[in-house]
Order: C-alpha cells, then sequence, then structure tokens
C-alpha cells in the first residue's frame, strides 16, 4: 500500500524497464498432493543444463522439505533462501549465480532440507531474486508448491506454467480448481502416467480444462531414487529425456 510500499514500487518500476527481457520463468506446479511436480521441475532444469542453457532451479515452496534433499546437495555451498532475507534492492546476476549452488549440471536456489520451519519471504525479495535470475539466465524452473502462500508469493512471478496432474479423476477436479489460484499467463497440463489408469491423457485434459503438454513417464523406483538422492540419475533414462525436451520445446522454442 502507498505510500509505505513507494520504495518497492519505485525498485519495481526500475526493474519492469529494463532494455532486456531476460530468460524465461517456468513455473512448475502439482495439480494434487504427490503429483510429481518436484521430480518434473528437476528432470526439466537437467535437461535444460544438458542442452547447454544456463538454468536456475527455484524451490518455491517454504514447506516442502527442501528441494536440495532430492538432488542430494544439501552439503553443497552456496546461499539459500533465508541467505537472502534481508537482500533488498536491485540485485546483480553475476553476483547471485556466482552464490548459488550447483547440481546436474545447472543452478539451484533452496530452502534448507532441515527439520527447522523457515520463515515465509517477503514478496519484494521474491520478486527481485527472480528478476536477477530472469537477467542471468536463459531459463528458470521454478518449482512453485501448492500452499496458498507459495502461491501468491511465486506463481506471480512466472511467465508460463505447468500443471502436473497423475491421470486420475481426482486429480483432474483438483487441478481444476487449482486453476483458479493461478495468475492469467499461459498454462498447460503434463499427465503423469499411471499404470492401470482408466482415463486417457486428452480427456483429463479436456475435463481440466488445459492444453495438454506432455505425458510423464512413470518410472520404477522413482520414489526410492527422491529418497536416496538420486533423482538426477533417473533423468539420464532416455524416456524421462524425451520428455523433458518435448515439455522445453513446447514452452520455449527459442531456448
Amino acid at each position: 500500500m502507498l505510500p509505505d510500499a513507494s520504495s518497492w514500487l519505485a525498485e519495481y518500476l526500475s526493474r519492469s524497464r529494463a532494455p532486456e527481457a531476460g530468460g524465461l520463468v517456468l513455473g512448475i506446479t502439482g495439480g494434487c498432493g504427490g503429483a510429481g511436480a518436484t521430480t518434473a521441475a528437476i528432470w526439466i532444469a537437467q535437461a535444460a543444463a544438458r542442452l547447454g542453457a544456463r538454468v536456475l532451479l527455484v524451490d518455491g515452496d517454504p514447506s516442502g522439505g527442501g528441494l536440495e534433499l532430492a538432488v542430494a546437495a544439501e552439503e553443497s555451498p552456496g546461499l539459500r533462501w533465508p541467505d537472502l532475507a534481508e537482500v533488498s534492492g536491485s540485485i546483480d546476476p553475476v553476483q547471485l549465480s556466482e552464490s548459488l549452488p550447483v547440481a546436474g549440471g545447472f543452478s539451484f536456489l533452496s530452502w534448507p532440507g532441515s527439520r527447522d520451519r523457515p520463515a515465509g519471504m517477503d514478496t519484494a525479495t521474491v520478486a527481485g531474486v527472480l528478476d536477477a535470475a530472469r537477467r542471468g539466465c536463459e531459463l528458470v524452473v521454478l518449482d512453485i508448491g501448492r500452499g496458498r502462500e507459495a502461491l501468491r508469493t511465486f506463481a506471480w512471478e512466472c511467465d508460463r506454467i505447468v500443471v502436473v496432474t497423475p491421470s486420475q479423476l481426482r486429480a483432474a477436479v483438483a487441478s481444476a480448481r487449482l486453476l483458479h489460484e493461478l495468475p492469467p499467463v499461459e498454462t498447460a497440463l503434463v499427465i503423469r502416467a499411471k499404470p492401470g489408469a482408466a482415463l486417457d491423457a486428452p480427456l483429463i485434459a479436456a475435463s481440466v480444462g488445459l492444453p495438454l503438454l506432455g505425458i510423464m513417464p512413470e518410472i520404477r523406483g522413482v520414489t526410492a531414487a527422491t529418497e536416496l538422492g538420486r533423482l538426477l540419475e533417473t533423468g539420464q533414462q532416455r524416456n524421462v529425456r524425451r520428455f523433458a525436451a518435448g515439455v522445453l520445446d513446447l514452452s520455449g522454442g527459442d531456448l
């Protein structure tokens, strides 16, 4: 609210007049709990890095337990979200990139994978960090999460959004409801394959009301791989690479 937020508004307007638009911020969220959005986000970031793009994977869910655990990089040196809590004003994209940890060929910004409950992040700080990320990377993959706070803070910074949902009726209904919480940006659906699913992907996409972007393969042992920090290894499989490449091709053809 003005006039209290006048300094934030001035900073926001100065960023919006930047001559270079920067990279794409691609948000990934689950249409329901356990949909596999974090797994998809990691595989997409890994695939883009394999193509030679400058990629940043951002953990947008403070209650998600820490994305760094899924890539087995909790010991990697670099900044986490709480380290940026006091940052204000314009952030240098080079300094940000050099300060972040790396895994799988891409940089990442995660909430700590610890038992301590992290405090929420100010929306102005998030906007500043993502603005620097956009200017310093060709692709920012943002694992939004499904909590209302995460959606309000992170989803509105995205250029495009991908909703991941299992091929199940209840998941389709939950995904359709989630659309009311998302910003009015280009949004598409990724269906996660499920053995023995009775519904086909085009039918689910039509019921949700989103265009179908791709089919996320069901990988045997992916849950155990996530727990053991081997998710990047599963991302090397041919069908996973094909899925992620298809998403990148349709989400950012000029990447």
